[in-house]
């Protein structure tokens, strides 16, 4: 073969690729593309938490009020202790949000549907049980949080004593919720049923505690623990 025959069939199978490919992009013009994936949009509201979050959720708050108690007993045992008002506001959340409203969910929605299902039921007697002896123990939190018993040694005493039981007490009622109680409540439900139970903890939740709900209660226990000085996460991290 000649060099011009080998120019010939280079250009010729150029020009057949070219055709080609010009082919391919006017085949291809009309097909719909594929968008990127979007990117969630600055301050979109989070997707609704479920029951047992939302219950989870409510223990947490549970727990930032065991370490304000924890933190006044230290101070009293030091010496030097909080305002009397730091306890009373600490027993006032636990009253209005862990007693008034979450426990009574527990009561009226988690602990009956399982009792029904015959789940758990040794485990609900005792949590409605230590419900019981939280609220006796709230009670005397309140009468007890005052100036003059702060300044009484025996009275202060009586007060440390009854913050100290309701601590020891649910630091594993809240714990055994969360591994136990609530995972096999959630069990009991299809999805589908278990997102309208969800919207249903909702209502009862503005229904109680009104407008300000959950994040409300969060910010009275935040104010709490920067007047005691804990509210900064990073001082618990050992050096």
């Amino acid at each position: 073969m000649g060099m011009n025959d080998n120019r010939r069939q280079f250009l010729t199978t150029a020009l057949a690729t070219g055709l080609g490919l010009v082919a391919s992009r006017v085949a291809h013009a009309d097909e719909p593309r594929t968008a990127a994936p979007s990117q969630p949009k600055e301050g979109a509201k989070p997707a609704d938490v479920n029951a047992t979050e939302d219950l989870m959720r409510e223990h947490g708050v549970l727990r930032r009020v065991l370490l304000v108690y924890g933190e006044g007993i230290r101070r009293v045992h030091a010496g030097t202790p909080p305002p009397a008002d730091t306890f009373a506001s600490a027993a006032g959340v636990i009253r209005d949000f862990i007693e008034a409203y979450h426990e009574k969910l527990e009561e009226e929605q988690v602990f009956p549907r399982l009792e029904k299902a015959g789940k758990l039921t040794d485990l609900t007697k005792v949590l409605r049980a230590q419900h019981d002896a939280g609220r006796r123990l709230t009670q005397s939190i309140l009468k007890g949080a005052t100036p003059a018993a702060l300044k009484n040694k025996a009275q202060a005493n009586a007060l440390t004593a009854s913050i100290e039981q309701f601590i020891r007490m649910y630091e594993p009622h809240a714990s055994r919720e969360d591994t136990v109680l609530f995972p096999t409540f959630h069990d009991l439900f299809t999805e589908k049923e278990f997102d309208e139970l969800g919207d249903q903890f909702e209502e009862k939740e503005h229904q109680v505690l009104g407008s300000g709900g959950f994040e409300g209660t969060v910010e009275k226990v935040a104010q709490l623990e920067k007047a005691l000085g804990i509210y900064e996460l990073s001082q618990f991290t050992p050096r």
